[in-house]
């Protein structure tokens, strides 16, 4: 093949470069350039690909949020269920913990049945509440707190109007 000669400038930490990475695979500095070259001038191997790619990088981000935003809830939902059985469910007495245990052995293993049934499905559970909710009772998902919720609903001058924001119950002693 034929070749024409260039002088070519650059830069001396591009040379540096250059003669580095054509001493490591054993090739010649014009090879290098001229695949260089090549690449960039050659179009694209299939024309559109960078939007593509970012269409699918658009829905993998989408995704991702929408993972987050379920995660968030579930971690949500898991915190005030602990909070709330720890701060209600009184200890049993003795007597009473043996059967407490097989009831909830019975309970425990209907519930992994029932996620394991949720989990083949295409539906989660999650979003069925969401959607339950929504469609019921819209005005939950608004941007009220829940310590502004409490005052609503409590009688003027109660403890209520005075308790912790965070609070659980309202009852500071139950924290």
């Amino acid at each position: 093949m034929r070749k024409k000669r260039y002088t070519l400038y650059v830069s001396l930490p591009l040379a540096r470069r250059l003669d580095d990475v054509a001493r490591s695979t054993h090739g010649g500095k014009s090879a290098l350039v001229e695949e260089a070259l090549a690449a960039s001038l050659t179009p694209q191997q299939v024309p559109g690909i960078d939007d593509l790619l970012l269409n699918r990088l658009a829905d993998i981000i989408g995704v991702a949020q929408k993972i987050e935003r379920d995660q968030a809830i579930v971690t949500e939902v898991l915190a005030l269920f602990v909070r709330y059985f720890l701060t209600i469910t009184p200890p049993l007495p003795d007597d009473e913990q043996e059967p407490a245990r097989l009831l909830g052995r019975e309970r425990f293993q209907v519930f992994v049945a029932q996620v394991g049934r949720q989990l083949a499905g295409d539906q989660r559970l999650v979003s069925e509440v969401l959607e339950t909710i929504a469609h019921t009772n819209p005005d939950l998902f608004g941007t009220t707190d829940e310590f502004a919720l409490k005052r609503r609903s409590a009688p003027n001058g109660s403890a209520a109007d005075h308790a912790d924001e965070n609070d659980f119950d309202g009852d500071p002693g139950h924290d």
